[in-house]
């Protein structure tokens, strides 16, 4: 009953968006293109300063490269122009030329905790940041990302033991009688009042963020700071690399193949062959829909990817069912067969899905651009292959166990009852 249910909610949540709370979940085929189906952005950043070294202008790169990392958009190009001093950046986007994520990508990113003063502010009423008052950077900060507190959008950070250190002397200095204030690029994002002192090394950072702003602030502090900001002087939209058509036919291919499977198996393997095809086909809803909600963008070998792990699927499957006919041709009882089935192929199972994992971390850590999408996808196909082979098909014929009909061994490949 939870696997029918849970493969219903995912079905549903496929074809439909949904609200939890104060997150939105967009519908599963809301996908978020590569550029080579959809095409995206072209930008020419230029340092704004004068005098820049290639091997700055490459920390810039790297700093931008671990900035698309943090925002899962693998499908990107980026380059240095030596010669031009600047740095040319492709990336997938549903807009048009989304200037914000350019100006964004290029800021400096440089995050500061400092002390305020009470009568140091500007005209608008916003404090100062003063350079004799800093008590954090962005180098303390070990892990940072968006979460949900108190119904708002927030980034949680932990420090790491150096700057838990001073980050617990100032918050027991200034408990119930002053304020941190907490700059992005010289500009204050919040400045709470310390009320107690905050020794555990963690804590957030509030500044009435939407989901998207929390997300890449968080992803901005993990990247590190450019040495230098970054400026788009051109902003231009980059059609699809593969024609408008390309995912149309990918899609149709992958179908019809998912398909010619479901007949296959069902054919050869009768009644768990039924059951492996609606495990097949929840995997494929499951990935599409986490892919979705991830915001990683889909391209051609993402798509490889996700057949790839389809077919690990229908192998797990295969030698389950297998083992299955070789216990009925032993003598056991369909239930009986049904669990040493399952019991003897979980090692088989187990070695070839740990040997796919290890070659898509290894790509991921190794690689960047569209082989780490494939990475990812891959990856995350594989685990959910596993998971539907061993607990939505044991699930579904467990239950068909349970009716009459499902305790016929023709339907098992064998002749009789049991």
């Amino acid at each position: 009953m939870l696997a029918a249910v849970l493969i219903g909610i995912c079905t549903f949540l496929f074809f439909n968006e949904a609200k939890l709370g104060s997150m939105d979940i967009p519908a599963g085929i809301d996908l978020r293109q590569g550029i080579d189906l959809k095409g995206g952005i072209y930008a020419l950043l230029y340092p704004d300063k004068e005098n820049v070294t290639d091997e700055e202008l490459q920390a810039a790169k790297a700093v931008i490269d671990r900035r698309l990392d943090n925002r899962n958009i693998f499908d990107r190009n980026i380059y240095v122009e030596s010669d031009k001093k600047r740095i040319v950046v492709e990336y997938p986007s549903k807009g048009g030329a989304d200037s914000y994520d350019i100006n964004e990508l290029g800021s400096i990113g440089s995050l500061t905790f400092r002390e305020v003063v009470e009568k140091q502010v500007d005209k608008a009423g916003n404090y100062l940041p003063l350079d004799d008052m800093i008590i954090l950077t962005g180098a303390d900060i070990k892990s940072a990302k968006m979460e949900i507190y108190e119904g708002a959008y927030v980034v949680a950070f932990e420090l790491y033991e150096e700057g838990a250190g001073k980050f617990a002397e100032a918050t027991t200095r200034l408990a119930g009688v002053g304020r941190i204030g907490i700059f992005m690029d010289q500009e204050l994002i919040s400045a709470p009042s310390v009320d107690d002192p905050i020794t555990e090394g963690s804590g957030i950072i509030r500044g009435s963020f939407t989901a998207k702003e929390a997300s890449n602030l968080a992803g901005n502090i993990m990247a590190g700071a450019l040495p230098f900001k970054m400026v788009a002087r051109q902003v231009n939209q980059i059609s699809p690399s593969l024609g408008e058509n390309a995912l149309k036919v990918t899609v149709w291919a992958g179908m019809l193949a998912l398909l010619l499977i479901c007949l296959f198996m069902t054919g050869y393997y009768r009644l768990p062959g039924v059951v492996a095809s609606l495990a097949i086909m929840s995997l494929a809803v499951f990935q599409v829909d986490l892919i979705s909600w991830a915001k990683i963008p889909l391209t051609l070998p993402g798509i490889a990817g996700i057949i790839l792990s389809i077919g690990m699927g229908v192998d797990a499957n295969v030698i389950i069912y297998e083992r299955i006919k070789e216990e009925l041709k032993n003598g056991k009882t369909i239930s009986t067969a049904v669990d040493l089935g399952f019991k003897r192929a979980f090692s088989a199972i187990i070695d070839s899905n740990v040997t796919t994992i290890i070659t898509g971390v290894v790509l991921y850590i190794m690689t960047t651009g569209p082989i780490k999408g494939f990475a990812v996808t891959l990856v995350l196909g594989v685990l959910l292959s596993f998971l539907t082979a061993i607990t939505i098909s044991r699930t579904l014929i467990r239950f068909t166990l349970g009716l009459g009909f499902g305790r016929n061994k023709w339907l098992y490949g064998g002749q009789g009852r049991a």
